[in-house]
């Protein structure tokens, strides 16, 4: 027997004995009790940080070319009102 194939046993019976014990309710418990928790945070999953984080950048790249926009503009009027 290969050691994948020992440790992929090892494992499996691993989760078999977990499956049929105590524990596995304390972790269920747990995990409820903290998504409850979590919950009461006001958290933002990571998909809607990321959704987040990509109109950040738009807007941020947007905002930087109409800076860009209006310094040239008023270097067009500058260069207008110096003819003057």
């Amino acid at each position: 027997m290969d050691m994948n194939a020992f440790f992929n046993d090892l494992q499996g019976k691993f989760n078999q004995v977990l499956e049929n014990s105590p524990a596995k309710d304390v972790q269920q418990n747990m995990k409820a009790m903290m998504s409850q928790g979590f919950a009461k945070l006001d958290l933002v999953t990571r998909e809607e940080f990321d959704i987040q984080s990509q109109v950040l950048a738009k807007t941020r790249a947007r905002l930087e070319a109409l800076e860009a926009r209006v310094a040239e503009l008023e270097a067009r009027i500058a260069r207008g009102q110096d003819k003057d």
